[in-house]
């Protein structure tokens, strides 16, 4: 059947096609509800027209008197631009000044999508670019990067490469970004735009996304609003360092650009060789930052995800329960307790492997990749036969990419590390811990092997948590020339894609979490390569609420890693209830993050409970749309948002308290997302009242429940010795059909 919806698009995108252009030079890239209209003359300049709602025909022929952008497409350095450029490359006889004239025009029909090739060239030089667009065809997103070059005779230098350009007609323009740090990721930052220039931007080297993010929005109508608003959200999908530069300068528009960061990373390009940027994602939705995020979030599933049509296992991780003091006994007795409380997943964290250096603490053993039989004299094999006995899966802990220099493979290998050239090389996490240098073919090799041997050996291994626990201190290579050492950074990352791509193509269903630090590789551009991530090794549910809810504005629950753990919180020190810690991770990929044998009975039925819930809930909350609905940034002492399946006909409605005040006036919560025409039964999940809510078990519209809302009472009605000053709710609606 999908075959055959492929074949009818392609007939129509070729009907379309013999359409276009509708007027001489006109290019319309277009996805079901928007579009970006381009002006390409031969021989011309490539000029921006248009980005926003789809437009007919009409509109199209008589988009000149309207007063257009104009703006020139991809300005490169050097002639008739005086502004920031998207291009300045240096030619072997030392000009850096280039002209783009636009040469060809071709489009490319792809079974998802249809591709867009804008072709360039030099007017002196024979330098070529390649502006290349993606318009899916089943999704609001425009994926966008530039393909370099040359037939020079020798190399020519790119000095700076973006991926993309966008001019944003100025006015009340308003920036959503995302900044924090370790165990604080993914804070929301909303500010206006200001003459000035606006810079983000990630410089570590191996992850790029705890200080900050690749993403941002654009809210053109002002202050930002969830669901009304015209919104431009923007992605660059890199594994490696990044800028994003706002320059708003004394003209009309807004200049952003984006792309990897080129500061210390100018790259000679030889003859005949193609150097491609990263991809950034562009989408636009009328429908404020949350139909934004939609589009995100049903194109990260659909295409960017691995296997981001199955649904993810609810599982134990080890880490928190036990830390490096890894054990048989201990692994067996955490299996038997998550397997009865309805987990479908075990997973050992960092500490099970090394022998002749044991991975007791963590400056020892990295890249020794074999088991500790002191800790585990059954091994991998041992641990295996218990998770068969207790019916339930095993995942494993590795940091591929890392080594430390007490381990047999710094012994053996020296020379693998980063490290400049004819000096000493700094450590770090541990005093040890180096990153492997994934320029070098035999360091590809060797992690390659490392996971292969892993999941041949044991093919009852299905899952994996991949973590990278340290940045680039050492900007070096001892394995590039002298020509390629300002070339480490995109390398690295080029190796580090090889290294995944080898592995996806032998074992694409093993389910891979990208842990770096907890969230530093939050982007699209690893997760093609992985399931989910690891969203903050800060497992304090209230902070959670902030960090999952920043995360929520590009990237989608079921890749979302969110666990239960321990009180008082081993981060935050902060004691929050048992059912507040549950109700938080509910909200994402729910797992666990403590040691069950510290547990009481009545918290271990608790979890029961809720695992059967969400098994329940898991098809609306991991594939289906999310709408906000109080956000914790606005100072209301609540925060809320809700799922809502594709077809309206179930939702789950998520509330948590955040301030503790006497006589605090709390919002009365709308909903969002829901069919006005429906009605809809609702049952609290978890409850832990004496008294059920009013509303237990009764039905309501769609219409009442978005234009009235609910009242949500700000506590919990118990018995005086379990009160608590949190409270949350967890409410579960289901279409009634009459």
């Amino acid at each position: 059947m999908e075959n055959l919806k492929n074949i009818l698009w392609l007939c129509l995108a070729g009907l379309l096609l013999a359409a276009l252009p509708v007027a001489a030079g006109q290019i319309v890239v277009s996805t079901p509800s928007f579009a970006l209209v381009l002006d390409a003359p031969v021989g011309g300049e490539l000029r921006y027209l248009y980005y926003g709602t789809g437009l007919s025909e009409d509109d199209l022929r008589q988009m000149n008197v309207a007063g257009t952008c104009h703006h020139v497409a991809y300005p490169s350095y050097g002639i008739g631009w005086p502004g920031e450029s998207a291009l300045r490359v240096r030619h072997a006889d030392g000009v850096i000044a280039t002209r783009l004239y636009v040469q060809d025009v071709e489009v490319r029909q792809e079974p998802d999508a249809m591709l867009t090739l804008v072709k360039l060239k030099d007017c002196v030089y024979p330098f070529y670019v390649n502006l290349c667009y993606k318009a899916y065809r089943d999704v609001d997103v425009i994926e966008t990067w530039a393909e370099f070059s040359h037939s020079e005779k020798t190399p020519v230098t790119l000095l700076q490469f973006a991926s993309s350009y966008l001019p944003l007609r100025r006015g009340d323009v308003w920036l959503s970004s995302l900044y924090g740090g370790w165990g604080n990721e993914a804070r929301l930052l909303q500010e206006p735009l200001k003459p000035g220039i606006r810079l983000i931007k990630n410089i570590d080297g191996v992850r790029n996304s705890h200080t900050a993010h690749a993403e941002v929005m654009f809210s053109l109508d002002g202050k930002p609003q969830e669901n009304t608003g015209r919104t431009i959200g923007a992605a660059l999908c890199y594994t490696g360092d990044y800028r994003l530069k706002i320059n708003t300068d004394d003209g009309d528009y807004h200049h952003f650009f984006a792309g990897m960061d080129e500061e210390g990373a100018s790259f000679r390009l030889k003859k005949g060789k193609v150097f491609r940027t990263p991809p950034l994602a562009l989408t636009y939705s009328e429908e404020g930052l949350g139909g934004a995020s939609r589009n995100f979030h049903k194109w990260g599933r659909k295409h960017k995800l691995a296997n981001g049509d199955k649904p993810r296992k609810i599982l134990l991780n080890s880490w928190e329960g036990v830390y490096f003091d890894i054990n048989q006994k201990d692994m067996e007795q955490m299996m038997a307790d998550i397997a009865l409380m309805g987990g479908e997943l075990f997973v050992m964290d960092d500490g099970w492997f090394g022998n002749k250096h044991p991975r007791d603490i963590d400056s020892a053993g990295l890249g020794d990749w074999v088991v500790n039989p002191k800790k585990l004299p059954d091994g991998i094999a041992g641990l295996l036969r218990d998770a068969a006995k207790h019916n339930i899966g095993f995942g494993i802990w590795i940091e591929p990419e890392m080594i430390n220099t007490r381990s047999e493979l710094y012994e053996k290998h020296p020379d693998w590390v980063m490290k400049v050239p004819g000096q000493d090389f700094i450590t770090a996490r541990g005093g040890t811990q180096a990153v492997l240098d994934l320029t070098n073919p035999q360091v590809r090799d060797f992690i390659f092997y490392t996971v292969d041997t892993l999941l041949a050996r044991y093919p009852e291994i299905e899952y994996i948590k991949w973590d990278a626990n340290m940045p680039v201190l050492n900007h070096g290579s001892v394995h590039l020339d002298k020509d390629e050492q300002s070339h480490l950074s995109i390398l690295y990352h080029q190796g580090f894609e090889d290294v995944c791509r080898r592995i996806r193509r032998k074992y694409p269903d093993v389910t891979i979490q990208a842990c770096a630090s907890g969230g530093g590789r939050v982007n699209y551009g690893y997760l093609p390569y992985f399931d989910e991530f690891w969203t903050s090794d800060n497992t304090d549910a209230l902070q959670r609420v902030y960090i999952q809810w920043g995360t929520s504005y590009f990237f989608p629950a079921i890749a979302m890693g969110s666990h239960i753990s321990a009180a008082p919180n081993h981060q935050t020190h902060r004691s929050l209830p048992l059912k507040y810690r549950i109700d938080v991770a509910m909200s994402g990929r729910l797992g666990m993050e403590i040691q069950p044998r510290n547990m009481t009975d009545e918290e271990k039925n608790l979890c029961r409970e809720a695992i059967a819930a969400y098994k329940e809930i898991r098809p609306v909350v991991q594939f289906g749309e999310l709408y906000r609905l109080v956000s914790p940034y606005d100072g209301q002492g609540v925060a809320s948002l809700l799922y809502a399946s594709e077809d309206k006909s179930k939702a789950v409605f998520y509330w948590w308290k955040l301030e503790q005040f006497v006589n605090r006036q709390l919002p009365r919560v709308r909903m969002a997302g829901l069919d006005a025409g429906k009605q809809y039964r609702i049952r609290e999940l978890n409850r832990i009242d004496n008294i059920p809510l009013a509303f237990e078990g009764k039905v309501l519209s769609g219409s009442f429940l978005m234009s009235h809302g609910l009242e949500i009472p700000g506590e919990h009605r118990m018995d005086a010795d379990k009160m608590s000053d949190y409270a949350s709710r967890i409410l579960y609606l289901e279409e009634v059909n009459h």
